[in-house]
């Protein structure tokens, strides 16, 4: 199958950098957002960040204004997905929320339709589970920036077809993303291996090891990460750690994976990072 037209669910931070590379490799999108307010901020955003893209000579005005063409903004999900050829779901890392979703996607959508997930870390065949097709449901995990980072991480889950595979292997590429398989697991490969790693930066600035600050520079300068761990955890959102971090501990039961009490404090004072102003740094 030749996918051509595309449904984003959701318009938040990952959900309108999807949107942002689809348009402009030559898709359709329909964004579906819950009120006109975010999707207008979506759509905001998509537009700043060609402007920045146009400004860098990456692009020319012309193929920014066909990327905005590409976009027709939706708020409700049946409409949105009613004539795509495949859909990706941007909403929080919530199961509820996902659950409701999935489930008006899977009665709207046509029957060719392949079903994709941005989750970081909820298991794609409980996901594929809530539809009357696991075989065409799979995980598509982009990271942020999505108009900057090559990778994606393919999630097959237990019923995944390999059509359904190949299928999105190819609209990859058709992104210059490059796709990576890996199976279904709590967390995958990438947020398995990241999340212990910004817990346990988080337990040393609780611990009084070192301010967050010397944490980050340690990281930087002695294993040559571009972003400390903790600017990264602001970056990504500690909340979003948090319920990572939740599935991992729920999902292998493994007291390794417990989050540090210093990051539950945080989340519960609303310091979740950039998108609030304040995390581990300050932020305008």
């Amino acid at each position: 199958m030749d996918v051509k037209k595309v449904a984003v669910i959701g318009g938040g931070t990952m959900g309108n950098g999807i949107a942002h590379v689809f348009a402009m490799n030559g898709f359709s999108v329909n964004l579906i957002e819950t009120k006109q307010e975010f999707a207008d901020r979506a759509m905001s955003t998509i537009q700043k960040n060609l402007d920045r893209m146009v400004k860098k000579e990456k692009i020319d005005e012309g193929k920014k204004k066909s990327t905005l063409d590409s976009i027709s903004v939706f708020l409700d999900i049946s409409e949105g997905v009613k004539d795509v050829d495949m859909v990706v779901e941007a909403v929080p890392e919530n199961l509820d929320i996902k659950t409701s979703v999935w489930k008006q996607v899977d009665e709207a959508a046509p029957d060719h339709t392949i079903f994709g997930s941005n989750t970081s870390s909820i298991s794609i065949t409980k996901l594929a589970a809530l539809t009357s097709r696991p075989e065409k449901f799979i995980g598509m995990h982009f990271f942020n920036p999505v108009p900057v980072m090559k990778l994606v991480e393919i999630v097959r889950g237990l019923q995944t077809d390999d059509d359904t595979y190949d299928v999105v292997e190819e609209t990859s590429k058709k992104l210059q993303k490059v796709p990576v398989p890996v199976n279904d697991a709590p967390g995958f490969v990438s947020n398995r291996v990241l999340m212990p790693m910004i817990n346990e930066a988080i337990f040393c600035v609780g611990e009084g090891v070192a301010t967050a600050e010397n944490v980050d520079e340690v990281m930087k300068l002695g294993m040559a990460h571009p972003m400390g761990p903790l600017r990264l955890a602001d970056f990504i959102g500690l909340d979003v750690c948090l319920d990572i971090l939740g599935v991992l501990y729920e999902g292998f039961k493994d007291p390794k994976y417990r989050p540090a009490p210093l990051l539950v404090k945080m989340v519960d004072a609303g310091k979740l990072g950039n998108k609030t102003g304040e995390g581990f740094y300050k932020y305008d």
